[in-house]
């Protein structure tokens, strides 16, 4: 996926491969790593280790790491070890991909852990946060996760990095790779920066070339320069399908990934031994995610919930201008888990606060609320939870907060239980309307009006209006209650029906109506 990355050897060299069973390294035709050569020269380097480090650790992305552990013991100097202490090391991982050493594997850990300290620091540091994501999902998928380790070769696990060819994001995904493998690119989204979607991305592509070359280092020989030229290397080598057999076939810049890979694996098990230490961060380890559906600014969270919108920054890369567009499809919101419960609190007060000024340029016309304003309404409903209904959302629906939902129903928790019934209060105020809750609705129930006017009239044996909406002068008769039905969900299936009108035609004393019930529609 990146196109420049380290020459470290000549093309045509003769190759020794040193398996890590053996005790003592048999000596390597390589030429090893100097100050003078070409690989210095500019390009020919990977961009990770060609990073500005001081940029990069003042980056807002890493705005809140803090100084090196006092505890740990950090030198500017590396310790070199024998070849035989690499290769017992080496052998202790516990990995499913092997992880053989030689004199390229031997220059590509000293490349890092002489020349690039500063880099291993912040490596180390970001992989506390980004690790574990990415495991969960290569754990997932089924795949070794040492593969993890891959990203660092990718980008040095900089969330934001971008290539100078254009690949961007933990997993350096070129545009074009990434919207094969279902990556969202677009003027206000990039989920080649959404580590959770780009992994999944990657997970999806590992599948594929494992399935075709059958070997770990072949895969990610093809995700450097892709599967044609892994082929090619293969008919030049007589048929080898062995990544070391085939290495003076590849692409000069492909010959050095899979040992920059088993470097990464070593130094990221034994920095301790080379006297290097990870700078320590504050980014919140602990964090979970919301669902967000409409149109949403970081400034709106930040403010209302006091943020600082760096974090979530931090949290939320994939956002390319400080908008969530959650009115095209939901989008995730990532969140310290401390304050997932509080944003669903003030959910509606932030997607209030200064939206025409934050969004006015960017919000489509017809998202627009209904300027109508709803009568004084102050009305109980009884709502049944369907299976996946989450609290927010049924809040969202209502117009009113989750918290008060919690209050009213005296729930202790968030959870909800299928079939569960709650009691909610529809105010017509500023931050609770009840016009509110229909617009949110509107134009979803449009679409499917057609359809519930076929399902009403087969239940109560009805012909269907041949007209693309219902009126107030429709003939109205009887309707089933359906599981989950309650009498607000039902008047909004028949404009200009309230529930006090559906009360006084059924001669109900409260909102509490059963499946299989049928009532009595009013004309009016």
């Amino acid at each position: 996926m990146k196109k420049g990355i380290l020459i470290l050897f000549s093309m045509f060299l003769p190759l020794a491969l040193l398996n890590a069973q053996n005790n003592v390294p048999k000596e390597m035709p390589f030429p090893a790593i100097t100050e003078d050569s070409l690989i210095f020269e500019i390009g020919a380097i990977p961009e990770s280790l060609d990073e500005n480090i001081d940029s990069l650790l003042h980056s807002w992305h890493v705005k809140y790491f803090t100084k090196t552990n006092e505890y740990c013991h950090d030198d500017i100097y590396n310790i070199d070890f024998p070849d035989s202490v690499y290769v017992e090391r080496l052998s202790r991982l516990p990995s499913v991909i092997q992880l053989p050493y030689n004199s390229v594997v031997h220059d590509c850990i000293t490349f890092y852990m002489a020349r690039k300290r500063n880099l291993v620091r912040y490596i180390l540091g970001m992989a506390d946060f980004y690790f574990p994501i990415i495991e969960d999902v290569l754990e997932k998928h089924h795949l070794p996760l040492e593969l993890k380790y891959l990203a660092v070769v990718e980008s040095a696990l900089n969330p934001v990095a971008r290539s100078h060819a254009g690949a961007s994001g933990t997993w350096q995904f070129m545009p074009s790779t990434g919207k094969i493998y279902g990556l969202n690119i677009n003027s206000l989204i990039d989920e080649r920066l959404d580590v959770v979607k780009a992994t999944e991305a990657a997970c999806k592509y590992f599948e594929d070339m494992y399935k075709v070359f059958g070997d770990w280092n072949l895969v990610m020989a093809s995700y450097n320069c892709g599967p044609g030229n892994v082929n090619k290397a293969i008919r030049r080598s007589g048929g080898e399908t062995d990544f070391w057999s085939i290495y003076p076939y590849l692409p000069r810049e492909t010959r050095s990934y899979v040992p920059l890979f088993i470097a990464v694996n070593y130094i990221m098990n034994y920095y301790c031994d080379h006297n290097i230490c990870p700078v320590q961060t504050s980014l919140p380890l602990a964090t979970d995610t919301v669902m967000i559906n409409k149109m949403m600014h970081f400034r709106q969270i930040a403010d209302v919930m006091g943020v600082d919108i760096q974090q979530l920054r931090a949290l939320n890369p994939q956002y390319r201008r400080d908008i969530i567009p959650g009115n095209t499809a939901p989008c995730v919101l990532k969140l310290p888990a401390a304050l997932t419960y509080a944003f669903m609190d003030k959910e509606d007060s932030i997607y209030n606060y200064h939206s025409d000024e934050l969004l006015g340029e960017t919000l489509p016309a017809s998202s627009i609320e209904d300027p109508e304003p709803a009568r004084p309404v102050v009305q109980s409903v009884t709502h049944v939870v369907r299976r996946g209904e989450t609290l927010a959302a049924i809040a969202r629906h209502y117009g009113v907060s989750a918290q008060s939902i919690k209050s009213w129903n005296r729930l202790r928790s968030n959870h909800l239980s299928r079939g569960k019934r709650l009691k909610l209060h529809i105010y017509s105020n500023d931050t609770m309307v009840l016009a509110s809750a229909r617009t949110k609705q509107k134009r979803k129930e449009e679409a499917a009006e057609e359809t519930k006017k076929t399902e009403l009239a087969e239940e109560n044996n009805a012909e269907v209006v041949p007209q693309t909406r219902v009126t107030s002068t429709t003939p109205r008769t009887s309707y089933k209650v359906r599981t989950g039905d309650t009498l607000y969900t039902i008047s909004r299936k028949y404009p200009g029906i309230s529930t006090d009108d559906l009360k006084r035609a059924n001669d109900l004393q409260n909102a509490n109506i059963h499946p299989g019930q049928i009532l009595k529609i009013p004309v009016v």
